[in-house]
Formats: structure tokens, sequence, C-alpha cells
């Protein structure tokens, strides 16, 4: 990029400043320069002096985000931002990692001497760390060959910061089994896996964290710390001896004060912090107690190896450090009074005089705007640079236009940068059409022209002009208001999704497809004549158990109701289930047979052909400001296949809240408008057709096409404009609620119809939605899951699209589990509204919610506390949440009635209390109310104070724990959410059959239903029994965690073929190594079974040194063959046809090792007879 850089070489003051930077032992002192023009400065200077490493230090975090993005701009990905962790709230009880992943980016990257900008705020510069050589001594590194014991490893691992689990699914945990060590390092996309021969390390292993199979080997890795904090033993006793001895002060402190609340409460959290730092050596929130192991702690910059060290504006860094100080003092005081924390809690982070102590050991530039008094810094002789900032136009191309001119005339040098590719040829072109000298530069490597244009791919937040190097950089910003590069999208990991099988656990439901619903008692070994088979264990109503092979599996499934309702148990030997199971199977075909005739007549149908997309739909999908995901890009693609054919449209578009499904139905509205046709957007309630309809008009403003809205927040006289509009084609796009689907309301010209979350109208609006949606185009958004299962069973009958991929521009959600305490919710809002953000406080009680409001009113007087519940008429809702989105309420307490589809890109703070009441997905779905805009969003879950909490509501949290990262609680969380979908999609009507058989169940007898009523059906296949005498079962020395042995039984359940299983064989070797006989036997039956089954044979049976093949009647055999393949065995098999078709071959015990392959051999051969 040196044409952005070799402009600044003519100007006196960028000379004096470089030789200042280089001669000077004190600061370089600059004036005049401001926002992106100071990133533009950095990287030039930087270059100049060819430093190895920059630190730019500024006064939040906000900013912070604002020169990473601009100097990845000039430096691309070799810029990283060291963010700032949450000091106050760090002795949660569970917090989610992803702030200290980052920070660990940064921390290998400077040890690892890359040459890199890190940009930093002053809050996460005033954070405390351990020394870099106790970072550098507890990075492990392991090569193929070296040795290791298991024992010092799990003890290391653990001082480390990595949590035990007997399954490593999230970053921060490993796994040891046997011979085999998991570790997921916080810096690695992947996990790793080292598999010992001995001591010796023998494999090392890239392995996808999702399906748990390797990908790659390696010959050796490096594994950093999970925590910035690193235990040792001596550290370990050292903490204990300080902890016991600041107890025992403040006791008898406030004890002599007669404070005897206070001194009860510090001896309770003094028990709890000992049994944490004894018992589980590094633990969440272990930060918080840093003084207590290390003596000396040190900041970030102390790694740094000589960088060159930038100050963003001293003077406002001071003001934040004074805040920030405050902020702290106020919390942590209160706490320490109240007895909540401990003496050498209260000086947890640097001062800043000695930060800038550190900082005077360094080559320092600082940056400020206008000249202004500094204490804390040495600051003279400034150089002062002559720059302005740009104003904006606001899409007025003849304002631009004349200062091009303006500029080309007086011999500038000018560069001009759009967000995309093509948006920049076009502009070039243009221009060029406006008889404006412009050029394409895609790498800005060669010098610029004088008095032309340079336009160029990138993305500043503002342009700058230099009058007197006449150089003048303009960004998108400024042309066309707020533009954004897109940002690089990280690959999304594709991994095998997760069955219900995974979370299958001894106590819950199960659905037997032919003995009904019972509950899982665990896996049994049983011996029966000297065989050892493993068992699954059911028991039903009245005592009865049922015993199931292993080899069965397929045959039951976890049961899942839509509500999670507790189901009826059945009894063993009785027509209950068949009676109940049939009743579903026969409304289930009835439901199919539906389906079926509403896609026929979907098919028969011809819809409105759409032309291919134009020129300006592809500028206006380039005008999207954020990377699509891939999830996406399908979706929008899909939708425009159909919009292309000549049948009529009817998808399903499903995705979590702010994963992208608005964008898709504004460009399939745009191609429709393109087209002359007129497009009805149908919501729900007034507040969401508001926002929708700000976002369209957000969107659409730079093209003509009129959007209007009809709903209550429109007078009578404005509606009535509107719909007489709509009939003469005026309008081109109506959002709006059932006020759409109103009789008065007539389209000239209809073509698409976008409904979002159709389940949410009512009976006699969904009648009028059918109707309107006959003979046009029809696209319905879904926020709710839908499970993969329906989606495979309605392919081909229902159109759907899913997006399941995050936004990358997202900062994950900061999540903290911990006890209700007052003051850390007044600081949690405090937090909040000093950012001029809102809180949502969720309180699930109706009865006394206004004192719960009331309440933070007293806590937090300065702020605008309102509260919102369902038992409120739906104006006085509508009301208050009108008010909140603008902004006019700083806290909404709620119920969870909070508008699920709701997007305030205001509200970053969410505090649940009694979180440990509330279900999963319920959670899940709470906590995705924040996060939407580009700040650091946080939720805290709070559970009753001294309460113990039950063993259930324990395991939740947990849940949420792991949930936090994406975790198991995720998924559970996630297939809750999806039976909610399931209900959702195939109606009302369907929820008590889901409720009497189980999700899973359901859906199977859909999906046969659909196959039988479908041009190819299949005839329905028989269950075929295997009886070998041959121990098979899963060791406990083998598998030892009953979950995961299910899961395994599953995956051997599922062989069909001889890759699948080589797949399994292999699966099952790569994560607990070698396959003891009693596995491969279960294989090998689970093979036999297989292609047994394709033979549509009853069963496979031994009766002592003979082995029965009993045939189905109906079974495609031809009997020609027979007889020779019957001769060919030399009297070893025999051939009956009586009652049963039977093959029966003998194998005498000196070939009993060769059992499984001559079975496999006789199948094959009975296989050919139908060739």
């Amino acid at each position: 990029m040196k044409a952005l850089i070799n402009p600044l070489m003519m100007l006196e003051a960028f000379e004096s400043a470089s030789k200042k930077m280089k001669y000077d032992k004190e600061p370089t002192c600059i004036l005049g320069v401001a926002d992106s023009a100071k990133s533009h400065l950095i990287h030039a200077l930087g270059s100049l002096r060819g430093a190895d490493s920059k630190l730019i230090i500024t006064y939040n975090e906000v900013r912070a985000k604002e020169i990473e993005e601009d100097l990845k701009f000039f430096e691309g990905d070799s810029v990283m931002l060291y963010p700032s962790k949450d000091i106050i709230f760090y002795s949660a009880d569970v917090h989610s990692n992803d702030i200290v992943r980052e920070r660990l980016k940064v921390i290998k990257a400077i040890l690892d001497e890359e040459k890199i900008t890190v940009v930093i705020s002053i809050e996460a510069l005033m954070d405390p760390i351990i020394h870099k050589d106790i970072f550098l001594n507890n990075t492990l590194c392991f090569k193929i060959g070296g040795t290791l014991n298991i024992n010092s490893l799990a003890k290391q691992l653990t001082y480390m910061g990595y949590e035990r689990t007997e399954q490593v699914e999230v970053t921060g945990q490993f796994s040891v089994r046997g011979g085999i060590i998991d570790i997921y390092p916080v810096n690695e996309d992947n996990l790793y896996r080292i598999e010992l021969f001995g001591d010796e390390i023998d494999s090392i292993r890239l392995v996808n964290p999702t399906s748990q199979r390797s990908i790659e080997n390696k010959d050796e890795i490096k594994v950093l710390p999970a925590r910035e904090i690193v235990v040792t033993d001596e550290a370990i006793s050292q903490a204990i001896k300080k902890i016991k001895k600041d107890s025992e002060e403040m006791i008898n402190h406030f004890s002599k004060a007669g404070s005897e609340e206070e001194a009860v409460r510090i001896k309770k959290v003094t028990n709890e912090i000992l049994n944490k730092v004894e018992n589980l050596g590094n633990f969440n929130g272990i930060e918080g107690y840093m003084n207590y192991y290390y003596n000396k702690l040190y900041s970030i910059v102390d790694y740094f190896n000589n960088p060159i060290i930038f100050v963003d504006e001293p003077i406002r860094i001071q003001e934040r450090w004074d805040s920030i100080k405050q902020e702290l003092d106020e919390s942590i005081k209160g706490r320490f009074e109240k007895g909540y924390l401990l003496k050498g809690q209260l000086e947890i982070v640097h001062d800043l005089s000695a930060i800038v102590t550190k900082l005077e050991m360094q080559k320092r530039v600082l940056m400020s705007t206008l000249m202004q008094k500094i204490h804390f810094m040495k600051w003279h002789s400034p150089v002062e640079f002559s720059m302005k900032t740009i104003s904006p136009y606001h899409n007025n191309f003849e304002m631009l236009k004349n200062d091009l001119n303006y500029f080309i005339k007086n011999n500038y040098q000018i560069i001009l940068l759009s967000a995309s590719y093509t948006r920049a040829e076009r502009m070039s072109n243009l221009l060029m059409e406006n008889h404006i000298q412009a050029v394409f530069s895609s790498t800005l490597e060669e010098p610029l022209k004088k008095g032309v244009v340079t336009v160029s791919y990138g993305s500043l937040h503002k342009g700058f002009e230099y009058p007197q190097a006449k150089f003048v950089v303009l960004s998108e910003t400024e042309i066309g208001g707020k533009k954004k590069k897109k940002s690089r999208q990280k690959k999304f990991k594709e991994g095998r999704k997760l069955d219900s099988f995974t979370d299958l656990k001894v106590g819950d439901y199960i659905v037997h497809e032919n003995h009904g619903i019972g509950v899982f008692r665990g896996i049994e070994k049983i011996e029966i004549d000297g065989i050892s088979k493993d068992f699954i264990k059911i028991s039903y109503q009245d005592g009865g158990n049922l015993y199931i092979t292993t080899n069965q599996l397929n045959a039951i499934q976890k049961y899942v109701g839509v509500e999670g309702k507790k189901p009826r148990l059945n009894k063993l030997g009785t027509s209950e289930w068949k009676k109940t199971k049939a009743r579903v199977k026969s409304e289930v075909e009835v439901l199919a047979k539906d389906l079926i005739d509403l896609y026929a007549k979907r098919e028969i149908g011809k819809g409105f052909i759409y032309s291919k997309d134009t020129l300006w739909q592809r500028e206006f999908e380039e005008m999207f400001p954020y990377d699509e995901t891939d999830d996406q890009i399908n979706a929008i693609e899909d939708t425009k296949k159909d919009m292309e054919s000549n049948k009529i449209m009817d998808r399903l578009i499903c995705g979590d809240v702010g994963y992208g499904k608005t964008e898709v139905a504004i460009r399939a509205a745009f191609k429709a408008v393109q087209d002359g046709k007129q497009v009805a957007y149908l919501v729900p309630t007034t507040i969401l057709a508001q926002q929708h309809y700000n976002n369209f008009l957000q969107r659409m403003k730079d093209f003509p096409v009129r959007v209007e809205m009809l709903s209550r927040f429109k007078s009578p006289k404005e509606q009535k404009v509107v719909i007489e509009d709509l009939n003469k084609g005026l309008v081109d796009i109506v959002i709006g609620t059932h006020r759409i689907i109103s009789k008065d309301v007539k389209f000239k010209n209809l073509g698409l119809l976008i409904v979002d979350e159709e389940q949410r109208f009512g009976v006699s609006h969904k009648e009028k939605i059918k109707k309107l949606k006959d003979n046009v185009d029809v696209l319905t958004l879904t926020a709710t899951p839908i499970p993969r299962t329906l989606h495979m069973s309605m392919v081909g009958i229902r159109d759907m699209s899913t997006l399941e991929e995050p936004p990358e521009e997202r900062h994950p959600i900061q999540t903290y589990v911990l006890e209700h305490n007052e003051q850390l919710i007044k600081d949690a809002i405090y937090r909040e509204i000093g950012r001029n953000g809102q809180v949502y406080y969720v309180y699930n009680r109706v009865n006394n919610i206004d004192e719960v409001a009331n309440n933070i009113a007293m806590l937090v007087p300065e702020a605008k506390v309102a509260y919102a519940h369902g038992q409120m008429t739906e104006r006085e809702l509508e009301r208050m949440m009108v008010e909140f989105i603008n902004g006019e309420i700083d806290v909404l307490v709620s119920t969870t009635i909070i508008e699920t589809g709701l997007d305030i890109q205001n509200v970053n703070t969410i505090i649940i209390q009694d979180a440990d009441r509330m279900g999963l997905s319920q959670l899940y779905q709470l906590r995705g109310r924040v996060g939407r805009s580009n700040r650091v969003a946080y939720a805290y879950l709070m559970y009753k104070k001294d309460k113990v909490l039950q063993e259930v509501a324990e395991k939740r949290l947990q849940a949420i724990k792991q949930f936090t990262e994406f975790g198991s609680g995720f998924k559970i969380a996630m297939r809750d959410l999806e039976i909610r979908g399931a209900g959702n999609i195939l109606g009302e009507k369907q929820h008590g059959h889901l409720d009497a058989v189980g999700y899973d169940l359901y859906c199977r007898l859909l999906e046969q239903a659909l196959h039988k009523m479908s041009d190819h059906p299949d005839k329905e296949k028989i269950e075929t029994t295997i009886n070998i005498d041959v121990d098979a079962y899963i060791p406990k020395k083998y598998i030892k965690e009953e979950i995961r042995k299910i899961e395994a039984y599953k995956k051997i359940a599922s062989i069909e073929t001889d890759e699948d299983y080589m797949d399994v064989h292999d699966e099952l070797t790569d994560r607990y190594g070698e396959l003891p006989r009693v596995v491969i036997n279960l294989l090998d039956i689970a093979l036999i079974k297989a292609m047994a089954n394709q033979l549509d044979m009853i069963s496979v049976d031994q009766k002592g040194e003979e082995y029965i093949f009993e045939i189905n009647k109906d079974a495609a055999l031809n009997p020609e063959k027979i007889p020779e393949l019957i001769g060919s065995y030399n009297k070893k098999l025999k051939f009956t046809v009586n009652e049963k078709i039977c093959f029966a071959l003998s194998i005498n015990k000196g070939e009993k090792k060769q059992t499984f392959r001559q079975i496999k051999i006789l199948l094959q051969r009975i296989k050919s007879l139908n060739d």
C-alpha cells in the first residue's frame, strides 16, 4: 500500500515526527490528526521505522475496535485486538471464556515474536497478569516419540486452567481414556488427540470436536494455558496462608465493630474460596484472587520486546481511568464492607501511574487531536499536522462531483474507497461517464497520479485530507452513509449433528416401537450359558422389565414430548400400546395425504416466472454491509431458483433470531418489485411491523421502491391512502399486521407474500392467509428451529432452507452464572446505562413484579424503570415496548413474554432472576435477546442466595455452563426448541399425537406414511434377529461412561455396509484405542444383521454347530439356483421348506474362528441367487 504512504513523505510534519521517533528519548507528540487519519499515520510511521511490533493504547473498547478495523485495511490480519475482561464479575460461578480466548491468542502471538500490531483500551491495559516466564514454562510441547506421565500431565493441565471431562466438546477441556488424551487448547479450532504406547507418544492427531474424528496427523504440537493465571503447588500453599490470614483479620475487625452478620458472611466466603483453592487447583473466577498466588503481577506491556507504543488521546485515557477507578471503588468497597470480598481482592487492577512508568521505558508516540494539558505523561514540543476530516455527502452525487473536480483542478492525489469490488469498478465507470478521470486499483501499490481519482476496494470509518500534501482519501461512509467493509467470514466447522441418543440418561423415558413407553434403567451385562452380552433394561408400569439386545437399538428412541410433559408408562403384555400406535398411524396417514395433495396442487399450478437478476439487484445485494453466511447464500439462491421457475413458491426459511432471515426476504422482495410485482410482508405484532418497515426503508432508500406500512401506528386517514395506492399499484411493498389481510385491502398485482412466524396468528387469520396464498409465491419465516429429521422426511413436500450459522460480526454474549446479589445487579445496570444502553430484567412472576421493579428503581435511582407482563392488555404492552424501543425506559422488568423477534440493538444486558427455575431452551431464547449489535453483551443468570440448589437445578446450571460455550447444554436447548418447531410446522392438531408416541417415533411414522403414498413405495421392512453364541459387548474398561457406550452401540447398530463397518471400526479405534475382540464381535453381528435384513431374513440362529437362516415367505429367491448353491457346500448346507423357509449351515468347532467370515460368504451367495 505504498500509494497511501508516499504522499505523507512530502509533509514536513511527517519528516519531523519520524526524526523525533528515531533520535529523541522523550515521547514524540503529534497534534491535529483525528479519526481514521490516526490509523493511517500509525501505519506509515510504523512502516518507516520498520517496527517488529506496535501497541496502540486508546480510551475505550469501542474506539479500540474502530482503530483495529481501520488498521486492518492497511495491515491485514497482523492487527489484533486485546479485549478488556470483566473485573467486577470475575467472581461468578460460571462465565463464558470468549474474551479470555481472544486475549490468549494475542499473548501467544507476542510470545512467538510475530510481527503484530495490538490495539488495547485502557481497561484492558490495567488488567494484571502473571510473568511471561511462568506462561512460557507452562506452554507444553508434545512430539511423537516423546514420553509423558498421564497422572502428572492431568495435574499440570488442571493447574493450567483446563477442566477434566469424560468427552471434550469445547475449548479449555481435556480427557483421559486409557492411553488416549484429548486436549482442546483455547487458541485452536480443533482439539488434539495424543495416543500413547506405554508412556511414549505414538501419534498426535487433529480432531473435529463435533464428530470426534481425526482429520490430520501432527508431528508436534504446543498447548497453551487455558487461563491467564497458571498455578503451582507453591502458589497454592501461599494463597491458602494469605487467604486465612486476611480472613482472620477481617473476622476480628467485624466482630470488634459488632458487625456479626458481616463476620459470618466473610467466614462463609472464605470457606468457599478455600474449598476451591485446595480441591480444584485452577477454577472459574481465580483471576480475582491473583494477589494471593503471586507477590508481583505484570501488565501486557511487559510481554512485548521493544514495541513502538502509540497513545491515542492521552487526556481521554486519563478521564476514562478516573471513571473506571470510581466504578471499581464503589462496587468493590461496597462488597468489601458487607463481607463479600477479602482484602486481597481490593487491588485488582494496576494503577495508572504504574502503567505510565512501564510505558516510559519504551519508544512512545502520543497523539491528540487538540492541544490539551496532560498531567500524567510528558507532553512537549508537539509536531502539528494540518489535516481535515471529510464532511458526509449523504448520497448527493452532485456535491461529490463538485469536490472531486476541485481536488482534480488543484492537482490532488485522490483515493476513493468502496466496500465491494463490483461497486468500486462501477464507481470508477460512473465517474468516467461524468467526465471525471478515474482509474481502478486493486492493490494501491503503484504511485498515485495527480488529478486522477484512484478508486479501490476497502473501508475506513472516516475519510481525511492533507491540504499541504494535496492528498485526500474518501471513504464510502461519507459518500452514502454508514457502510462497512465486509469481514472475512470464518469457515463454519461442519460436523455431525447429535441425535437424541447422546443425551440418554438412566431414568429417562424411552419408546420401544413394539412395547411402548418405559423408563431406561441402563445397560446390564448378562451371562447366559457362558456367553456374555450387554442388554438395555427398560422398566414398564406395574414392575414389568424388558431386556433388549444392543443390536436392536433401532427399535428404541428417547421419548421427547412437545412441552416436555411426563408421559404415561405402558404395561407389558397388553394391547394398549398397539391401539395408541394404530390411532396415531391413521392420523399421520391423513396428514401425509393432505401434505401430498397440497404439494400436487402447487405443482400443477403455474406461477409467475421472474427474470434473472438485474444489475440493480446485484448492486442492491452488494450494499448489504456484512458477509453472508453460507446458509444465507444457499437460502437466497434456493428462493431465487423458486421464483425463476414456473412453480408457485412455498418456501420456509428457518433460523435463529438475528441469523439473517430478513435479508433473504428483503432480496426476494426487491427481486419481485424489479418485475413489477407487489409484495406483502405479514408480521404478528405492530412493533415488529414498525421494525421491519424501518429496515426495508433503510435498505431500499437508494432505489425507486415505495415501501409502506399498515398497522395501528398509522392513522385511519394514512391507512386509507396506503390502501388506495396499493389498489392502484403505486405501492411496491407493504409491511403490516393482520390489517393487510382485511377485506378492504386489494392489491393490483400481488406477486410475493412473506409471512413472519405464521404459528403466532389466530385460526381466522390463518384461513385468510391461506386464501391469499393460493396463486402467489410465499416465503414463510420462523425463528424456531426445525428438526433435521422432520426436515428430511418432508423433503420434496415442503421446501425448507435452514440458517444454522451465526453471523460473523456478532460478539459472543458474555454469560455469568452467580448468586443473587443486589450490589452486582446495581453494577451491571450502571455499567449498561453508563454506555447509554438499556437492560432487560427478567422476573417470571406476575403477582409481585411491581415490587421487584420498585426495588430495582431504588437500587438505581437515576434509571427509568418500568415493568411488563402477559396479563396487561395488548395496547398497554405495545405502549411499553414502544417506549422501551425509543429509549425512554432504561430498565424493563418483564416476565418471559419479551417479544421474541424484536431487534433492539441498544439492549445489551439481560439479568435473569431465579435462572435455575427455567428450562435451558427458555434461557437460550432469553439470552438471545441481547447481543444484536457490535457491542459486547452481558447475560447474568442469577439463583437464590444461600439456596441449597436441588440436584436438578444444579445439573441445569452445570448445563448452562456448557451452554455458555455451546457445548452439550446448547444441544439440549436446541432439541427442546426443535420439538416446539415440529409442533408449529405440523399444526396444533398433531401435538397430542406427538405426545402419545414421542417425537422420534412420530417422525418415523410420518416418513413411512409419506413414502407409502409416494410414486415408489418400498415394501415394509422386517426386523431381523441374530442369536450367535459369542461374547459381544463393550467392556467398562474400554468405554467407561454409559452415555458414550450408548452412543457407540447406536453407531454399531446403524452399520449397513462394509464401508459403514470400517467407518465405525476406525472411529472407535480413533476415540478409544484398539478394539477388544468382544467389540469386534459386535461389529460383525451388526453387519451380518444388515446383510440378512437386506435378504428379507427373519432370523439367524445358532443351534449347537448349526446356523439356521430363516427367510421371509415373500423374499425374492430364484429356486432354480438353490440346488447348485447347496451342492457347492458338500453336505454342510441344507435347505428346507416346511412351515418355514430355512437354510442351515454347519460349522465345525475347528472352524469356529472363521464363523463370521463363513456366515458373510453364505449371505453374499444367497444374495447372488436373486441376480
